[in-house]
């Protein structure tokens, strides 16, 4: 049913009783000893997971891994996905927790437990991360539509109309389904990489010699840092907790959300070595390969796979970039719609909940045309923003771990504590490579 079709006549969609009728038909699922009806329970409950490890391989992700992959081959980086994929499993499967638990949303929470002072940090660290992670996502847009000859006004304003149309017209569980639909587009880069017919040796031989290729220096803690960046982020915590509490999930479904979850990392990583499999492959060893756009990358790609393979290159590149504004606005609006305690679920109208919208949207329109701005270095920013993500990402994870150890919000579903010490060393990892890299900026003679 439509939000637009809401008439006088017709009573205005109540949040709560849409989730309880949500609730009662999964209810009515777990009572069954049909097998049949618990797969349709599994398929019922998964859906958050899989969209934020998914929207997490966004166009900037794409972008990112594919410049990786033709800086440094298929050497260091594969395993570096593999952990990285395990450590976004352990920090979003927290956020499963919190949010089946408490029924309230990330920015809620902070605000709720810490106040207005540390609300206001993380609510602008969120917003300016999402709008800076929106601008990449509008660059994988127009660059991907511009191999079919669409001008760049023309695809970020298409990318922008079909954002809002999917969250202003649809209600939380067709707009969870509609862009699962849209997020299976991600996986085009599986048999692009196939295609490139890989040494398979040189891929299996990268976890038995892992070394840093070309040294230790600032170009590559720079590439470390985004393609960390561009794995856990702090958008991912905001939106799985509030589409856990949006979707109406409870205690009971916590093992579904963990499997979801972990679906969902297995997924973000195939793709992500696909992608660094495939440019290693075909653009590695190329003079100035390390310096290559996403342009030239397409370009070879379009050489060695043909224009099928650089049109369904760039098709990818276009699903990477929609699917991710599609979450990050709503993460946006639900942050904002937590901290200010508007109206906040996508099952409401828009006339109900205007100004739940409203900041969501707006992010994305800023990032639309900031992509616009001609001449703009589109290349450097995509891996500066993944960057910026990944020094934002300590603060964010400090605030999840404070709440996962208050055994008054959580009670029996407190952190573990190796859950304690991986996150722990998460934060310690992100901080140190920070650090790193920092100093590399200042004394970058210590790392030629």
């Amino acid at each position: 049913m439509s939000k637009k079709n809401v008439s006088a006549a017709t009573p205005v969609f109540d949040d709560a009783r849409i989730r309880a009728e949500d609730q009662a038909r999964v209810a009515a699922l777990r009572q069954s000893p049909n097998w049949t009806k618990r797969l349709l329970l599994l398929l019922t409950l998964v859906g958050p997971g899989i969209l934020v490890m998914i929207a997490d391989n966004d166009a900037g992700g794409v972008i990112t891994y594919a410049q990786t992959g033709a800086t440094y081959g298929i050497g260091f980086f594969i395993p570096a996905l593999v952990i990285g994929g395990l450590i976004a499993y352990v920090v979003q499967e927290m956020t499963v927790r919190l949010g089946a638990v408490t029924h309230r949303g990330h920015a809620e929470m902070i605000w709720g437990r810490y106040g207005a002072f540390w609300g206001w940090f993380s609510l602008v660290d969120l917003v300016i991360a999402n709008v800076l992670t929106l601008i990449t996502e509008f660059i994988g847009i127009t660059v991907g539509m511009s191999v079919f000859g669409v001008p760049p006004v023309f695809s970020a304003l298409g990318g922008l109309i079909l954002d809002a149309a999917i969250l202003l017209v649809l209600r939380y569980r067709t707009w969870e389904r509609v862009s699962l639909w849209i997020a299976a587009g991600n996986l085009i880069f599986i048999p692009l990489a196939l295609m490139a017919h890989p040494n398979w040796g040189k891929v299996v031989g990268a976890f038995s010699h892992w070394q840093v290729p070309g040294g230790f220096t600032a170009a590559f803690l720079f590439v470390v840092l985004a393609n960390f960046g561009t794995t856990i982020a702090p958008w991912m915590l905001f939106f799985q907790q509030s589409s856990v509490v949006d979707k109406g999930l409870t205690v009971q479904d916590i093992r579904h959300g963990q499997f979801d979850t972990a679906l969902g990392a297995f997924a973000m990583v195939v793709v992500a070595v696909a992608l660094v499999v495939l440019t290693g492959t075909i653009a590695y060893g190329h003079p100035g390969a390390a310096n290559y756009n996403i342009q030239q990358i397409m370009q070879m790609i379009g050489q060695h796979l043909g224009r099928v393979g650089q049109d369904l290159f760039a098709l990818g590149l276009v699903e990477a970039g929609t699917i991710a504004a599609i979450a990050l606005t709503a993460s946006t609006s639900w942050a904002m719609g937590e901290a200010f305690h508007w109206p906040k679920s996508i099952n409401l109208p828009v006339r109900q909940a205007w100004r739940f919208y409203v900041p969501g949207l707006l992010s994305a329109g800023i990032a639309a045309a900031i992509v616009l701005i001609p001449n703009a270095p589109l290349g450097f920013l995509n891996l500066t923003v993944q960057v910026v993500a990944s020094i934002f990402m300590p603060a964010a994870l400090l605030f999840l771990l404070l709440l996962l150890n208050d055994r008054e919000i959580m009670g029996d579903y407190v952190n573990r504590k190796w859950q304690n010490l991986s996150a722990y060393a998460i934060v310690g990892l992100l901080v140190v490579l920070n650090g790193l890299y920092g100093v590399s900026v200042v004394f970058p003679h210590l790392f030629q």
